[in-house]
């Protein structure tokens, strides 16, 4: 369970997120936010992580009783779509990394992506047994990788007391950081029930999560923002180029891409086959490879930090209402998936995410912190509310058939 996890955790976008973090920030500022922000991430996946063991059912069935049949469909499209947006993001990285690292001509940028469009995707295809094996090898190589790139940058700069001379060059504001490193994984994190439901135990599902988004996601974005501070440069690509690692890089982050594209796309097509209420992923997971392949074409690799902003607000509300709804109105306990007739739509869950993304989106603070809180208590709310009043909001259990 780690393995996987931790393999879609070490994600080199998150290097590339950090990194526009390292410039902005002195060296002790800098650790308090990476710490902080993948502590508060990695608490989020692990609550999550907790109630996918307790029902042993994925974040878009989750969905399905803390929106409604069909509310569940919003949700279903929102983390579908981000999850092809990160795809699109790693299939047009690799191309560009190729072509620049080796002198290939620029014609072959968009053939290059659309070869790795669908080769990702290949593991994937296979299902998790696939991923298991893939993330045993990537992993380790990634580890190396970072721990190498750490050491040299180190020396560069001086040794520890050089890096604490180190003054940023550009500003962002803490809130702001908060939501890219939480904005990071957040998509993922949301999704990473596609796994932990099949832990072992409550303490493997919890452990896991905070052992991948917390300590991997904070060792991705730490390595990315070390470089950008020593360095004064955002881009992993160019920081490895600058201590002459390239070519060890070119296989690692191939491998460190590779494992998160399968991981990407697999949730996709679970969020496809929920939304169209079909058993056919595999189909799903071709065509999200064609998508997330055109989205490359177009230039997703520069949209990078947006993109982050735009999850780590408008994502994180989602799990806000499955908490709410798993502990509030169903005290930890869901009905069988097989004894409930879903009403179409669950509307405290509805209007309590409502809630949630209008305070990230507009109130003062960190954005993916008042989405969850928002959301929940926004839900707890709205549901005492339809029950005072007398507002059918259960959704109806059968006896089981004998």
């Amino acid at each position: 369970m780690s393995l996987v996890l931790l393999g879609f955790t070490f994600f080199t976008a998150t290097m590339w997120a950090g990194g526009s973090l390292g410039s902005a920030f002195r060296w002790e500022e800098l650790v308090t936010l990476i710490v902080v922000g993948n502590l508060l991430l990695g608490a989020y996946v692990a609550v999550l992580g907790f109630i996918a063991y307790k029902t042993g059912l994925s974040t878009v069935l989750l969905g399905r009783y803390s929106f409604g049949d069909w509310g569940s469909k919003w949700p279903d499209f929102v983390l579908g779509f981000t999850q092809i947006g990160w795809y699109a993001w790693g299939t047009a990285t690799i191309a560009i990394l190729l072509v620049e690292s080796l002198g290939i001509p620029e014609g072959w940028k968009i053939p290059l992506m659309i070869v790795f469009g669908f080769a990702f995707c290949w593991t994937a295809y296979v299902g998790y047994r696939g991923l298991e094996v893939l993330s045993m090898f990537a992993v380790p190589l990634m580890t190396i990788l970072i721990i190498w790139s750490m050491t040299i940058a180190t020396k560069d700069a001086g040794g520890l007391a050089g890096i604490l001379k180190i003054e940023p060059t550009t500003q962002m504001g803490v809130g702001a950081a908060i939501t890219v490193i939480f904005g990071t994984f957040v998509s993922g994190g949301t999704q990473s029930t596609n796994w932990t439901r099949f832990s072992r135990s409550a303490f493997t599902a919890v452990m896991g999560s905070l052992l991948a988004f917390f300590i991997g996601n904070g060792l991705m974005v730490f390595a990315g923002a070390y470089g950008a501070l020593v360095y004064q440069e955002p881009d992993i690509v160019n920081v490895l180029k600058i201590q002459g690692l390239l070519g060890w890089a070119i296989v690692m982050l191939f491998a460190n891409i590779w494992t998160t594209q399968d991981n990407t796309i697999y949730n996709f097509s679970v969020a496809g086959c929920n939304l169209f209420r079909t058993e056919k992923r595999r189909y799903f997971t071709l065509g999200g490879a064609a998508i997330g392949t055109v989205l490359a074409i177009l230039g997703m690799y520069n949209w990078l930090i947006p993109y982050l902003v735009l999850l780590g607000t408008f994502i994180p509300p989602i799990g806000g209402v499955i908490m709410a709804d798993f502990f509030v109105k169903y005290r930890g306990k869901y009905p069988k998936l097989s004894q409930v007739r879903f009403q179409k739509f669950n509307w405290p869950g509805i209007l309590g995410y409502v809630v949630g993304a209008l305070l990230a989106k507009f109130s003062p603070g960190i954005p993916p912190i008042n989405g969850i809180i928002g959301a929940f208590v926004g839900y707890a709310v709205f549901y005492w509310i339809f029950k005072a009043i007398g507002v059918n909001v259960e959704h109806e259990v059968v006896p089981e058939a004998e």
